[in-house]
């Protein structure tokens, strides 16, 4: 594989992890035999707050690379950093705010208390939506990018 690809490669596996875990994962957990709401969501954290970990690596990773690729940073076209910068900032908000209060949520249901009503969970999901396809296009972008 081309060096130049490798942040492509990266972009979309991300995509990808993100999308098994949040799409996929997060519901099915409980529809499994035995698994109560709390359970689910003791697990839920563990498993997010360890995607939200490996996504910064991803994006630590992808980062280094391009700048190790790259020796004219002008290929990043202009598109590319608004994708970027989006991601970065989705990234951002979710770890130091909305995981931060689901994990609480989470934490007054596993004790018994109900939570004030909150729409992060709907957020959190939207942003995992915008980020899948910002992941995605600019895998595809930077893709096309490499090729010119």
């Amino acid at each position: 594989m081309k060096k130049r690809l490798v942040a492509s490669f990266i972009l979309v596996f991300w995509a990808g992890f993100v999308s098994a875990i949040s799409f996929l994962e997060a519901w099915l957990k409980f529809k499994g035999p035995g698994i109560t709401l709390p359970l689910g969501l003791g697990i839920g954290k563990l498993v997010f707050t360890a995607m939200n970990r490996i996504e910064w690596v991803l994006l630590g990773l992808f980062i280094f690379w391009v700048i190790f690729s790259f020796r004219r940073l002008q290929i990043i076209r202009r598109a590319s950093a608004i994708l970027f910068f989006t991601l970065l900032g989705i990234l951002s908000l979710q770890t130091f705010w909305f995981l931060p209060e689901l994990n609480q949520r989470a934490d007054l249901i596993i004790a018994g208390r109900e939570p004030a009503e909150s729409l992060a969970h709907l957020f959190y999901g939207l942003a995992e939506v915008i980020k899948v396809v910002s992941l995605v296009v600019l895998g595809f972008t930077m893709q096309r990018n490499y090729q010119q």
